[in-house]
C-alpha cells in the first residue's frame, strides 16, 4: 500500500510538474509573441539615405530591390517569397534566377509598377541619376527607400537594419549582424597573432589593362587588410589608377585581382607578361591569387566571407 501511495504521489507530482512546464512555455510564447509583435510593428517611418522620411504602413509582401546589394541583405533577413522584382546583375542567391528582372542601371519604371511592389529598394550610388524614375514609382503609390551607400563594415551594419526595420525584419537582421561582427572578430583574433616581421604587404588591383584601377584608404578593401593584419602599398585615398611603376616600385609581397570570372585572361598570365612586374616578390613567388567579385564589392552579408577569401590568398598558412 506505502509503494501504491509513493507511486500516485510520485505520479501527481510529475503532472504538477508538467502543468507548471505548460503554463511557463504558454507565458514564454505569449511574451516571445508579444515582443514579436512590438518588433514588426507597423506603420514604420525610415530616413533614408537620400534624407526623405518614408512611413512604410504595413509589413510588405511585396519587395523590389534595384541593386545585388540590397537583395543579398533581403534575401539574408529571409525575404526571398517577398522579392517580385531584382536587377539584371542579380546573380545571388540561385533564387534570384526565378525573380523578374527590372533593368540595371536605368531600370523599366513602367514593369516595376506593374509588380504591384508595397516597397522599392533603391541606392545612393544610384539615386542622383534616376530621380525621375524613383519620383515616378513614389507617386504611383510605392514607397521607395533609397539605402545608403555604404563605404565600410559599420555602415553595411547601418544598411542590414534599414532594410531589416522597413520589411520588419530586425529580430532576423540584428542575428545577421551579430553573425558576421561574430567571424569578423574572429578573423583579428587570428590575424593579431601575425608578427610584424611576418606582416605581408598587397597590392589589390580590381580592372585590368588597359586602365589598371586598385583600391586605397578608406574603402571596404582598405578595411578587409586592416582586418587581417596586412598592408595596402596604395597609399592613396578612394580608387584610384594605378601607376605601374609605383606598385613595381613597391614590391608587394602578394598581388589579388578581383575580376578574373569576366577577364579573357586569367589575370595571374596577364600581370606576369607585364613589362618589369616579373621581378615584383608576388609574381616571383607566384602569390598572385584572385577572388570573387562579388564578395569582395558587395556591400552585403557576404562581404566577411570575401575577407576570409583574401585572408586565405595573404596568410594561407594561418587562415587555412
Amino acid at each position: 500500500m506505502k509503494k501504491l501511495y509513493t507511486l500516485l504521489f510520485a505520479l501527481l507530482l510529475a503532472v504538477g510538474v508538467l502543468a507548471g512546464c505548460g503554463e511557463t512555455q504558454k507565458k514564454d510564447n505569449a511574451d516571445s509573441n508579444e515582443k514579436k509583435t512590438e518588433e514588426v510593428s507597423f506603420p514604420v517611418t525610415i530616413k533614408d539615405a537620400a534624407g526623405e522620411e518614408v512611413v512604410v504602413e504595413k509589413k510588405p509582401e511585396k519587395i523590389v530591390s534595384l541593386i545585388p546589394s540590397n537583395t543579398e541583405i533581403a534575401f539574408a533577413l529571409g525575404l526571398g517569397k517577398e522579392m517580385v522584382g531584382v536587377s539584371d546583375y542579380d546573380n545571388y542567391p540561385a533564387e534570384t534566377a526565378n525573380v523578374e528582372k527590372v533593368g540595371g542601371m536605368e531600370f523599366n519604371v513602367e514593369k516595376i509598377i506593374s509588380l504591384k511592389p508595397d516597397v522599392v529598394l533603391a541606392h545612393a550610388s544610384s539615386a542622383h541619376n534616376s530621380k525621375e524614375g524613383l519620383q515616378q514609382l513614389r507617386d504611383s503609390g510605392i514607397d521607395v527607400i533609397v539605402v545608403n551607400d555604404a563605404t565600410n563594415f559599420a555602415s553595411v551594419y547601418d544598411s542590414i537594419e534599414m532594410i531589416g526595420k522597413a520589411t520588419g525584419e530586425t529580430k532576423e537582421a540584428s542575428k545577421v549582424i551579430t553573425d558576421m561582427k561574430n567571424k569578423i572578430a574572429a578573423i583579428k583574433e587570428k590575424a593579431a597573432k601575425i608578427s610584424d616581421s611576418d606582416k605581408k604587404s598587397v597590392y589589390i588591383e580590381i580592372s585590368g589593362e588597359p586602365s589598371i584601377y586598385s583600391t586605397g584608404k578608406n574603402t571596404f578593401m582598405q578595411e578587409m587588410l586592416d582586418t587581417i593584419n596586412a598592408t595596402n602599398v596604395v597609399t592613396q585615398e578612394g580608387w584610384i589608377q594605378v601607376d605601374q611603376e609605383a606598385i613595381i616600385k613597391a614590391n608587394p609581397n602578394v598581388i589579388i585581382t578581383t575580376y578574373g570570372s569576366y577577364a579573357k585572361e586569367k589575370p595571374v598570365d596577364t600581370i606576369a607578361k607585364r613589362k618589369g612586374w616579373q621581378d615584383i616578390t608576388a609574381v616571383k613567388n607566384k602569390a598572385v591569387v584572385d577572388v570573387d567579385s562579388d564578395t569582395v564589392t558587395r556591400s552585403g552579408p557576404r562581404l566577411v566571407k570575401g575577407v576570409e577569401e583574401i585572408a586565405k590568398a595573404v596568410y594561407p598558412d594561418v587562415f587555412k
